[in-house]
Formats: C-alpha cells, structure tokens, sequence
C-alpha cells in the first residue's frame, strides 16, 4: 500500500508545473474581471486572471451580453427599415433570418475579445487557460486538459459568474430545446418559440423573436412582466411585446414538457398545452462555483451557487473576495465592472473603494427601457408625497426626425422640494438617456432639483430634450 501511494504521489509532482506566486490572482475573465486585474496592474501589483477557455471577456462577450446585444440590434434596424415609408420606397428587404443575426453579433464578439487580450498584453496580465480549484487559502490548482499548474496569490478576487439554471426535469440535450447560451447555436429560423421564463433574458429574447415575425409564446409565472419597474414601463412593455405578437402567459407554470422530432409540447399546471418549433428555457441563472473546491478553504455557496460577500465584496476568507453575477445582484454587466474595480481597490487601496449602489437598470427590449431611483408604486408605499413629469417621444423632434416615436421619459419627484427620485425611460436610447437624469439624482442639494431641466439649454433637436419637456410637464402639474 505505502509503495503504491508513493508511486502516485510521484505521478501528481510531475504532471503539476512549479508553482507561481501572485500578489493578486483573478478567477474569472468576464466584466468583474477584467476591471480587478487591470486595477490592480495599474497599482503595480502582479497580477494574473484564469479563464476556463483562455479567452478574455467570459460569459459577457461570447454567450450573454454582447451577443444578445448585437442580435437585438440587427432586429431592430430591420424593424426600423420595415416602418419607414421612405426606405420601404428604397427596395425591399428580405426577411433577416436568426443566422444573419447572429453573423452580426459573432463579429462583434470577435472584436470584443481581441481588444481585451490587447489590454491584457500592454498591462502585462498574463491569462492562464483551465479550471480552477482552491487548494488552499493561498493556492489554486489550474487544470487544462492533462496538465496542471499549481499558482500562489496574497488575494484572490472570484468573478465566475453565472449560467443558466437547468432543471433537472428538462432534457437540455434535445436539439429542440434551449438556454440563453445554447440558443446562439440554433441553426435555423423558427416559425413558433415557447420562452419559460420572463425576466430580463425571457423578455429581451421575446422581443427579438417578436421583431422577427415569430410567434412567441411567453411563459410567465407572475401577476405581470418585470414586476419590479415602474407600473406605467411594465404595462407599455407588455403592450409593445404583445403589439409584436409575443403571447404572454401570466400566472402560469411550468409542469413538464414532451419531446418530438420536429416539434415540442409545453404542458403548463393550468392544464394548457402549447406546442411550438423550439423552446427557450430562461428561468434562472446559477453562479459558477460547483468547480472551484470551495470547502478547502471553508467557504459555501447558496443554493444557487452564489457566494455571500460583507460591504467591501470580501468572502467570509480574509484575502478571498468575489465580485459580479457570482454574488446576486444586480447582476448586470455595467455593476461587475465597478463591482471588480470596487473589491480590487478594497484590497490595494481602500481610501478609493467605493460600493457600487444606486445602479441604473438596462433592459434591452425593444423598444429597450432603462429605469433609476423609485418607482411610483415605492414612494406611495413609503407615503412620500411625489409628482410626476412625463414627455412622450411622439412629441419630440429628434425622435419624429428617426421615426422612433414610442416611447416616454417619465421622471418622478419630491412634489415639495422638487428633489428627483425617479427616472424611468421607455423607448430608443432608453438606456442612454437615464444616464443624464442619474448624474442630476447624484447632485447634492439644490442641484438635485427638477428646476435644473428646466433652467438648462438643451442641443435641439435631441433626444435630452425629453428632459426639459418632462420637467415642465411636471411642474404645471404642481399647484
């Protein structure tokens, strides 16, 4: 027995590289990631990230954001062109197929990446490709096919983010049958999609299938779509997704599904059965921890694999801290990135950390909607006297002048100081446009006010008009 374990001992030493010694060591290549190492490198810490397939830019650039981004955007311009009388005169375009959108989007993907490995090479951040498993609370083991590399860090920074949760009732091998990553290797063009699940993936993929011309039928388990925004924005998404001929299903629920060659059967515990070409599965995500051995260094993921974090984003490990989709909310690409920066600066430079709060929420339907601050419904519970200003893109000369008409800008505030609380867009450019109102709400006293809109010149036309349309709107409503 002892000569026997002598003999794998020895195997294990010469299939694991020598080790290499970091001041910081990033797990994870995605958004979070990337703002921690490159923070850290510019602090002239030596730093290195791991990504599980050696290319910079995680789950955001090859299966989540960007993708999905770039195939609303090709939709989108088709819908545009198919509206406007003036380019329908032009000639006819054909009708865009998922595989002429997804071209678009993997082009985009490859440029994504290439500027991010340029950035790691000018800071001198070297990738290592494999997964990675703690040994310790100061080692990691990197596995890439057969080889192994054993590397030493004073601080590790997690960023693994999330995938899409799978039920282990849903057979996911079924080439009919998708999540919101496999859905970027659907090959052809369906005429009937069932989507489960409308969250924010369920509702962005429902509108771009909608602004393709096929049938949607959108599974919802609540009372209404995005509960969580402001009534007035979810209503208008619900009508606009309708208005494109997604189905939504409220109040309904998942029970089983039934398999075919050409086709799948979605039977709901209502008793409905629908039946459709292919099915999105876009109920959920789960963080990315089941591979990292967590328990050799005391730490346990929640049940859906997310890692509990103290108000500097440091694990209940002194020197391991984690960052972005693997700690919940908000999950969204723009807070991984500050959230990265914020955990790498708690360790190397705590005078600048910053917790990341008060975060704008970007859903890019179509039209896309962008929403920061209270909702209405917020304030009423919490019976702070508030009013309403709203400016309708119809009536916007920028907006008639791009044939993108629908939408609003509504932005709510204190009906006494007229302090802003709320700004809630619906529309083109949704998520652009929050953004101005957002730095006004971050203003400290009197400039954060509904008379800066009013007393500040706008460029005409533009779309930040809106704002000024919005302010006097509201204030004529005040007595």
């Amino acid at each position: 027995m002892a000569k026997a374990k002598k003999t794998v001992t020895k195997k294990a030493r010469k299939s694991t590289k020598p080790r290499i010694k970091f001041d910081l060591l990033v797990i994870g290549s995605g958004p979070a990631g990337e703002a921690a190492a490159m923070n850290g490198a510019k602090a002239g810490k030596k730093v290195a990230i791991v990504s599980d397939d050696g290319r910079p830019g995680g789950n955001c650039t090859f299966l989540g954001t960007i993708p999905s981004k770039a195939i609303r955007y090709s939709v989108k311009q088709v819908i545009h062109f198919q509206s406007n009388p003036l380019l329908r005169a032009l000639g006819d375009m054909k009708k865009l197929t998922f595989e002429q959108a997804l071209a678009h989007a993997e082009r985009v993907m490859s440029e994504q990446s290439q500027s991010r490995l340029d950035a790691y090479q000018r800071n001198n951040v070297p990738i290592f490709p494999g997964v990675a498993s703690f040994v310790n609370n100061r080692q990691i083991e990197l596995v890439e096919g057969k080889s192994k590399t054993l590397l030493e860090a004073d601080n590790f920074i997690i960023t693994t983010g999330s995938r899409p949760y799978r039920p282990a009732e849903v057979d996911f091998n079924h080439p009919l049958v998708f999540d919101s990553d496999t859905i970027l290797q659907l090959k052809s063009t369906p005429k009937k999609i069932t989507i489960i699940g409308a969250g924010v993936i369920g509702c962005e993929y429902a509108s771009i299938f909608g602004g393709m011309k096929i049938k949607v039928e959108l599974i919802n388990p609540a009372e209404s779509l995005l509960s969580y925004l402001d009534t007035e924005i979810s209503d208008a998404l619900s009508y606009h997704l309708q208005n494109m001929g997604v189905r939504c299903r409220h109040q309904e629920h998942f029970q089983k599904l039934e398999y075919h060659d050409d086709h799948v059967v979605t039977y709901l515990e209502s008793g409905k059965k629908i039946k459709s070409d292919i099915l999105l599965w876009a109920n959920g995500r789960t963080g990315n921890t089941d591979r990292l051995n967590l328990a050799a260094i005391g730490l346990e993921a929640d049940s859906r694999g997310r890692l509990e974090v103290n108000i500097n984003y440091q694990t209940a490990v002194k020197n391991v801290y984690a960052a972005g989709d693997v700690i919940g909310w908000p999950s969204l690409a723009s807070s991984s990135y500050d959230q990265g920066r914020a955990a790498c600066n708690a360790i190397i430079n705590p005078d600048e950390f910053h917790y990341v709060k008060d975060v704008a929420t970007g859903i890019y339907t179509i039209p896309e909607i962008s929403t920061v601050g209270y909702t209405e419904q917020e304030l009423t519970k919490k019976k702070i006297p508030y009013e309403v200003g709203k400016a309708f893109f119809r009536n916007i000369a920028r907006a008639q002048i791009t044939g993108d008409e629908v939408g609003m800008l509504k932005i709510i505030f204190h009906f006494e100081t007229l302090e802003i609380l709320g700004i809630h867009c619906f529309g083109d450019q949704a998520s652009e446009i929050v953004h101005i109102g957002q730095a006004i709400m971050n203003q400290r006293g009197k400039a954060n006010t509904l008379k800066y809109f009013i007393n500040t010149t706008f460029n005409y036309p533009t779309m930040a008009e809106a704002y000024k349309v919005a302010a006097l709107n509201g204030i004529n409503r005040l007595f």
